[in-house]
């Protein structure tokens, strides 16, 4: 925080900037109530918990979930939109595209909650930075479609497609797989009845797949938050946030040696032919191209035992020069282009994470604010969703063993996904999940309720993208 009250804006735009990161900590907690509501369904539903306890079980594990989730799916989502767009296009611009993405993200979730429809968060939120990178490709002086990482984009959209067929299939094969292995524990195939509890056994399964649901969620939509943020600081005071300024010197100086170790390993590829690259002043091949701004960025911090001491004008410079060639680095591995050794392609992969150490991070009080939003925003508003997808999804009441196999499928699915990086729907994915196992139980499918979740799951993205565009475009002429 010291950076931003170190920072010399003027007193106008830093209300502009708490501001946007109110608006994103807002984000946060309406993703709360909303995402998270589907967590705590299963154990309401099943009288394992009561309403009260069950969401602030929840909303602790969402809390514990942002600190222990790592920060890759934070990454992701700001490597969606690439920042320097709001750094070349100045503060006005940047603030409209901050503001726009996170009110079309906040418009949408609170309309869907409104209605008692699981919708994603994170097709929301993709959507409006989607949006917004479009709509700023459309003004003059730039190129169309130039505003997004559509690779990237690409990578989330497939996670967020295939999550909800993962979800449906393997809820409803657990279920089918549970009742030939635990055919002598009928009572798990059994609905509540009354206000009585399940037995002891069944209900710590379904608050501990309970607790795995909302950890998940926490490591997985909390760095979505988490990135938003990211996205604000480093676009707005990019010399206080483009760099990692709390690296130790040990760290700086590792840094450092993994560049000039990454040049030497290149230089046993530098006869391969790999298509030019166009850097405005000269074409390069790829490979050319990474050792010129690895070169770069080793000129720039030589001498240097700490980040701060570097000229807050070259931060950010050091931050794209990392970032491009660490993209080139990554394209040229999965194309398997780069004649490596299997041991020098571990070294490769540990060098590049060395060197990102500088780009990738998020400070501990980010951290915090996302934790806190997401964890309050748990226990508040929440039965609307709940009551969707505990009583309209299917035709018959939950029973012990599809409220588990649904929270099993969800927490490993969006575990595994908060690993690798990828942002997926936890209502998509645990919706789909219950109406899996209703199929497998052939309990059958309220189809009224599944094509209105249908729907907002097609219509989320383009009218997202739509929205946010908008309001960019309708900021950016009151902006002037």
């Amino acid at each position: 925080m010291d950076a931003i009250f170190n920072s010399s804006l003027a007193a106008g735009t830093l209300v502009i900037l708490f501001l946007a990161l109110l608006v994103a900590c807002a984000f946060e907690f309406i993703n709360g109530f909303h995402d998270t509501a589907n967590a705590v369904a299963t154990v309401i539903y099943t009288k394992s918990l009561k309403p009260v306890p069950s969401v602030v079980w929840s909303g602790i594990w969402n809390f514990i979930g942002v600190f222990m989730g790592g920060i890759a799916v934070a990454i992701g989502i700001i490597n969606l939109l690439p920042v320097d767009l709001l750094v070349a296009s100045g503060i006005g611009a940047g603030l409209s595209m901050v503001m726009a993405l996170l009110l079309s993200a906040a418009i949408w979730n609170l309309g869907t909650w409104y209605f008692g429809i699981p919708a994603s968060s994170s097709h929301t939120l993709i959507g409006a930075i989607l949006g917004v990178g479009i709509a700023n490709s459309m003004l003059p002086g730039n190129v169309f479609g130039s505003g997004v990482n559509w690779n990237k984009a690409g990578e989330i959209g497939l996670s967020l497609l295939v999550s909800p067929l993962v979800g449906f299939s393997l809820a409803a094969g657990l279920l089918l797989l549970a009742k030939i292995v635990l055919d002598k524990n009928p009572e798990l195939f059994k609905a509540p009845e009354g206000e009585t509890p399940p037995p002891f056994w069944v209900r710590a399964l379904l608050i501990l797949t309970c607790t795995g649901v909302s950890f998940a969620h926490g490591s997985n939509d909390g760095q979505k938050g988490v990135g938003l943020i990211m996205l604000i600081l480093i676009g707005i005071l990019p010399a206080s946030f483009a760099l990692n300024l709390d690296s130790t010197p040990a760290q700086t100086a590792e840094a450092v040696l993994a560049a000039e170790q990454i040049e030497l390993m290149l230089q046993d590829n530098s006869q391969t032919f790999v298509q030019p690259v166009s850097t405005g002043a000269q074409n390069l091949s790829v490979i050319a191209l990474i050792q010129k701004e690895l070169s770069e960025v080793r000129g720039y911090l030589k001498g240097i035992s700490s980040l701060r001491d570097l000229p807050e004008d070259k931060r950010f410079e050091v931050r794209k020069r990392i970032l491009l060639a660490d993209n080139q680095l990554s394209k040229l591995q999965k194309e398997e282009k780069l004649k490596l050794s299997p041991e020098s392609a571990t070294l490769l992969k540990t060098y590049r994470a060395q060197l990102r150490s500088m780009t990738d991070y998020a400070p501990v009080w980010v951290l915090v604010a996302v934790a806190l939003s997401l964890g309050i925003g748990t226990m508040v508003g929440w039965k609307r969703i709940v009551v969707t997808v505990g009583e309209k999804i299917g035709k018959a009441h939950l029973t012990y063993a599809q409220g588990a196999a649904a929270e099993l499928v969800a927490a490993s699915t969006i575990g595994i996904a908060a690993a690798s990086g990828l942002p997926v729907s936890t209502t998509h994915v645990l919706s789909s999940g219950v109406a899996g196992t209703m199929v497998a139980q052939k309990s059958g499918v309220q189809l009224d309720i599944v094509k209105k979740i249908a729907l907002a799951w097609v219509l989320t993205l383009p009218v997202c993208v739509v929205l946010s565009g908008g309001l960019f475009l309708l900021f950016r002429m009151i902006a002037g």
